[in-house]
C-alpha cells in the first residue's frame, strides 16, 4: 500500500499553528507510511517548520488564506470562507489528494462542511461523532453520538451503534464490541419514547446489544460502545473532562496541605504519575465523524502536539482498515 496522505488543518484550535505543526512532525517521525498535508496560511506554516529537522518529502504545504473562527455560524462560514483552511482541507479529501482530514477548529463548520463537501455513505441518514472516554479497566468506551445530532430518531441511533461497532472492532481491535444504550435506568421499560423505540430496534439489529446502560456505569467499562443522541453524549463528555481535571487538582491541593501529606505524596510520586497517565487518552485523541464517504476527524479545541499525533495515528488505522467500506457492508 502506498503512503497514506492525511490533511491537517494547521489554523484550527486554541494552540494553532505551533502545536499542530509539532504534532505532525512527531507523527512522520513515528509512522513511516504516512505523508502530511499542512493546510493553512503558508507563511505561518513555514515559520513553524523552521524549528524542526524533518524529511521534507513527507510534508506538503497547501495554502489557505482564511480561517473559520470557533464563534462563527457554521453554514455562513462555509459559504463565505471558501479559502479557509477547513474548507480547503475537506476539498483535498473530496478530490482524492488526501485520504483523511483532521481539524481542531469549529465543530459545527466541520460537520456542515464535511456533509456538504464529502457527503454521506449511501444509506446513512446522519453522520455521528464518536469520542473515547477512559474507564477503570484501562480501556475506553466509545460514546456515539457525542456532538453531531442533538435531535435524533431511533433509526439514527441504530446506525450509530452499527458504525461504532465497525470502528471499535477494526480500529481499536475489540471483537464483537458490547453495545449499550444510555438511559436513566437499566430496565427495558425505562426512558423516553426515543430510547424505548431504539431499544426494540437494537434488539433486532446486527450488533452485540447488551441493553441499557446508566451514565455512572460508563466509567466502569461495562460496554465498549455507549449509544445516545448528541445532547446526552456531549453533556457526558464535557462533564467527564471537567471532573477528571478537577479531581486531579483536588488531589494535588490536599497532598500539599501539610508536611505529613507532602511526605506521603513524595513516597507515592510514581502512583500519582500513573494516575495522571490513566486520564491521558491522547493516544486515541480525535473524534471521527462516522458515516461520511471519507474520514474526517475532529480534534479537541485545545489539542497539543501529542493529541494531534494521536488523531493522526487513529486516522492512519482507519484508512488502513478501510472503515468506510466496512460500514457500507455492515448496513
Amino acid at each position: 500500500m502506498s503512503d497514506i496522505k492525511i490533511a491537517v488543518d494547521v489554523m484550527g484550535g486554541d494552540n494553532a499553528p505551533e502545536e499542530i505543526v509539532k504534532g505532525s512532525i512527531i507523527s512522520i517521525e513515528e509512522m513511516n507510511d504516512i505523508k502530511i498535508i499542512l493546510v493553512g496560511k503558508e507563511d505561518a506554516i513555514r515559520e513553524e517548520l523552521k524549528k524542526y529537522k524533518y524529511d521534507e518529502s513527507r510534508i506538503e504545504i497547501h495554502n489557505a488564506s482564511e480561517v473559520i473562527a470557533t464563534d462563527e455560524v457554521p453554514t455562513v462560514a462555509i459559504k463565505k470562507k471558501k479559502d479557509s483552511s477547513l474548507v480547503v482541507g475537506l476539498k483535498l479529501v473530496k478530490e482524492g489528494s488526501a485520504q483523511a482530514f483532521i481539524s481542531a477548529g469549529n465543530t459545527g463548520a466541520l460537520l456542515t462542511g464535511a456533509t456538504i463537501t464529502i457527503g454521506r455513505i449511501k444509506g446513512i441518514e446522519r453522520p455521528a461523532l464518536g469520542t473515547m472516554i477512559p474507564h477503570e479497566n484501562g480501556g475506553a468506551t466509545f460514546i456515539i453520538d457525542s456532538g453531531a445530532n442533538v435531535d435524533a430518531k431511533p433509526n439514527y441511533l441504530v446506525q450509530f451503534a452499527q458504525m461504532g461497532s465497525v470502528y471499535m472492532e477494526n480500529v481499536i481491535g475489540i471483537k464483537e464490541p458490547k453495545v449499550g444504550l444510555i438511559n436513566i435506568g437499566a430496565e427495558k421499560e425505562k426512558g423516553n419514547a426515543l430510547t424505548k423505540e431504539t431499544y426494540e430496534l437494537l434488539e433486532q439489529s446486527n450488533v452485540n446489544f447488551t441493553g441499557n446502560v446508566e451514565a455512572r456505569d460508563i466509567s466502569k467499562g461495562v460496554v465498549d460502545i455507549a449509544v445516545c443522541d448528541a445532547f446526552v453524549g456531549n453533556v457526558i463528555l464535557k462533564y467527564s473532562e471537567g471532573f477528571s481535571k478537577s479531581l486531579l487538582k483536588i488531589i494535588k491541593k490536599e497532598l500539599m496541605g501539610d508536611i505529613f501529606s507532602k511526605m506521603g505524596a513524595l513516597l507515592a510520586t510514581g502512583a500519582f504519575k500513573r494516575i495522571k497517565e490513566f486520564f491521558d487518552y491522547s493516544d486515541v485523541a480525535g473524534a471521527p465523524f462516522l458515516g461520511l464517504k471519507a474520514l474526517v476527524v475532529k480534534a479537541h479545541g485545545n489539542s497539543v502536539a501529542k493529541d494531534v499525533r494521536g488523531a493522526i495515528k487513529q486516522s492512519r488505522l482507519f484508512v488502513k482498515a478501510d472503515i468506510v467500506s466496512k460500514i457500507e457492508n455492515k448496513l
